[in-house]
């Protein structure tokens, strides 16, 4: 996550050195092992003779060997997500890239599966395949560690294929309104701080929930990806019939064809992956369309809301101006207290600023009385008793009756006195009743919340 928000530029520095290493060790494997076929200094062991039948069992491990081979080919997207990373021109390059992964990825796993199938090896729990023919090539030799470090190091960095595609295009989801339009937002490095910071958590809690176990998470991750892929290449067929350019039968057929192929491959992995974590991604797409959904329609229930009425053009001089009534709760007579009258003297005359007590004894409200007429502030004290030794709710009841008696154009501001502690943990030594106030006023009433702090000096 921090290398990624460091910027593509720094972060592709830092991942490129394990990428072309584990793709040259890869090559020479493969290449050290046709020669060994074809000059037959390696023995191969003749695998057992034994007797096969064709059942449901077998074409359902057919099938799941052929799911789990499918995810392979995930990965392919990112660069289409991330065009835009590219130098220009960008959609040349990028297409340039992927004709070169996929030569790559083929040659790779063509060869791999040739090597594999030639020398008969079969899975072990305590060993990979690709250690096994490693060993089988070279030996415990250097080549071999060579083999099992890069390997190590491009699985640990295949994540990051997620952190180069997910957050541009929760980018572009979020320029629709379909996502928190934070996540559209690049920060100081010119990335998106926010779907990357997003992305790495419920990475973490995935990884924890499933316990690490790569093969569930594989399968939960090829099953979404798949998924895309059919809608994507479904997509394309609906662009080429409506836009009809040169050559479109033959696109739209490719096209088809894939949208067909990962269709199949979907729901081969759904059915043989479903116990291993796939059902999670059948109930978690649906839900999360009508997440989707519903962030739409808040964002335009907001723009309906918010927006001028076009007769209020070229009249905001004439807009009525209300009056603005304040409402100072207080605790006693101090400094705070002064300070508050100051600043509430400033936005409003006194004949519309009131000062509120709530008093949870009977016995200070003699005392805060005397303290006031001593003061002489020159402004209405009102003093309400709760028996129920609470504050929010008698102040709530008293800005309610006070927003019925006034007009629609007059505004309610409640000052809320508070003094701030020089030192953090001094906070812990007082009640935060004005903390408590500015979250309870704030979400439920029509009122304008205002803070006049007070900084202690020791």
């Amino acid at each position: 996550m921090l290398i990624n928000l460091r910027g593509v530029r720094e972060s592709s520095t830092v991942f490129v050195f394990p990428t072309y290493g584990f793709i040259i060790g890869i090559i020479i494997l493969i290449i050290a092992g046709i020669i060994s076929t074809l000059t037959g200094r390696q023995p191969i062991i003749p695998s057992a003779s034994l007797r096969f039948s064709f059942d449901a069992g077998a074409l359902f491990v057919i099938l799941r060997a052929f799911a789990s081979g499918c995810s392979s080919m995930t990965g392919v997207e990112a660069i289409s997500n991330g065009v835009t990373a590219f130098k220009p021109p960008e959609v040349e390059n990028a297409r340039k890239t992927t004709f070169l992964m996929a030569l790559i990825l083929g040659i790779m796993f063509g060869g791999i599966s040739f090597l594999v199938l030639h020398y008969h090896l079969l899975p072990q729990t305590n060993q990979t395949m690709l250690s096994q023919l490693a060993s089988k090539i070279f030996g415990h030799g250097w080549m071999y560690y060579y083999i099992q470090i890069t390997t190590m190091l491009i699985l640990y960095l295949a994540a990051n294929t997620s952190f180069n595609g997910l957050p541009p295009l929760l980018a572009l989801l979020a320029r629709d309104n379909y996502v928190p339009r934070y996540l559209a937002a690049r920060g100081e490095r010119l990335v998106y701080s926010g779907g990357i910071v997003l992305l790495s958590i419920v990475s973490a809690l995935f990884i924890y929930a499933f316990r690490g176990n790569t093969e569930h998470l594989i399968a939960l991750y090829a099953l979404g990806v798949f998924i895309s892929f059919t809608i994507s290449q479904s997509g394309m067929v609906i662009h080429w019939n409506r836009e009809k350019g040169a050559n479109w039968h033959i696109r739209a057929i490719i096209n088809a064809i894939g949208a067909i192929t990962t269709a199949i491959i979907v729901v081969i992995i759904a059915i043989t992956k479903f116990i291993y974590g796939a059902w999670l991604v059948v109930v978690f797409i649906p839900s999360l369309i009508i997440v989707y959904k519903k962030i739409y329609k808040h964002y335009n229930d907001i723009r309906e809301q918010l927006r001028l009425p076009k007769d209020h053009y070229g009249k905001a001089k004439d807009l009525p101006i209300g009056k603005n009534y304040v409402i100072m709760p207080i605790s006693g007579v101090n400094r705070v207290v002064e300070k508050t009258l100051l600043y509430a003297r400033m936005i409003s005359p006194d004949s519309n600023i009131t000062a509120l007590y709530i008093s949870i004894n009977r016995e200070d409200i003699e005392e805060i009385q005397k303290k006031w007429e001593q003061w002489n502030p020159g402004i209405e004290l009102k003093i309400i008793y709760s028996p129920f030794r609470t504050i929010l709710r008698p102040l709530a009841n008293y800005i309610a009756h006070m927003r019925s008696r006034i007009g629609p154009n007059d505004f309610i501001t409640v000052l809320i006195p508070e003094f701030e502690p020089k030192k953090l943990w001094h906070r812990l030594l007082h009640n935060q009743t004005g903390l408590y106030l500015r979250a309870y006023f704030h979400f439920k009433y029509d009122v304008v919340i205002s803070v006049v702090p007070f900084k202690l000096k020791k």
